[in-house]
């Protein structure tokens, strides 16, 4: 095969790998939004399933999936909008409460991805890992107590202490992590990066671009 034949095969079939994944994050963004999936990789080989496309290359990253869904969110179901503000709120007010544990959004609710099935997700930093269950017991907040497995990075990763409760009709999931975490955030299960994490101030800040964004758009 000439030179300029190959080249023009593999562009040809870089382009159609290029649309598969496309059609694969896309399916599985709208298979988390409207069936309530919340495993990327679930709903990555649930759409690879429907649309009948088998090969690895073709399979989305866990970002271009998370992409997608904020898209699908924002094309289809507007009202998530109204929703993710009254979280961000919530968690401004939680942090504010927690604040002795400088406390940290994480999650949907920060990246903009969250539903109506979708907790405030805090971060707490405490070297004792029962301070926070005691400040919950102090202020009369019944909580459920779990736990969840961290990588903290490449080499650590351990189980950590989690308390669920509901306030203002929503659920807040905390997790206590050690102090020294603070430094660097455990990485995401969505692309093994350090996760995106949100102070307080950081929060506000976010808080208040997006009502100047709001009033620009006429929203």
């Amino acid at each position: 095969m000439p030179h300029y034949a190959r080249q023009h095969a593999q562009q040809h079939a870089e382009t159609r790998t290029r649309e598969r994944r496309h059609r694969l994050a896309h399916e599985a963004a709208r298979l988390m939004a409207e069936g309530g999936i919340r495993d990327y990789h679930q709903a990555k080989l649930k759409a690879a399933e429907r649309l009948g496309i088998y090969d690895d290359a073709s399979l989305p990253r866990n970002r271009e999936i998370e992409d997608a869904l904020r898209e699908y969110q924002r094309l289809f179901q507007r009202d998530n909008l109204v929703g993710l503000r009254q979280r961000r709120e919530a968690a401004l007010r939680a942090m504010e409460f927690f604040s002795a544990f400088e406390p940290r959004l994480v999650g949907p609710v920060l990246d903009g991805t969250a539903d109506a099935r979708s907790p405030v997700a805090l971060h707490l930093y405490s070297d004792d890992p029962d301070a926070a269950s005691r400040f919950l017991d102090q202020h009369g907040i019944p909580a459920e107590a779990r736990s969840r497995h961290l990588r903290l990075d490449r080499e650590r990763s351990d189980d950590f202490p989690v308390w669920i409760f509901s306030a203002e009709e929503l659920s807040f999931d905390l997790t206590v992590l050690p102090l020294d975490v603070l430094r660097q955030a455990p990485l995401s299960g969505v692309d093994e990066k350090p996760m995106k994490r949100a102070s307080a101030a950081q929060l506000r800040q976010l808080l208040a671009d997006e009502e100047i964004a709001g009033y620009e758009s006429g929203g």
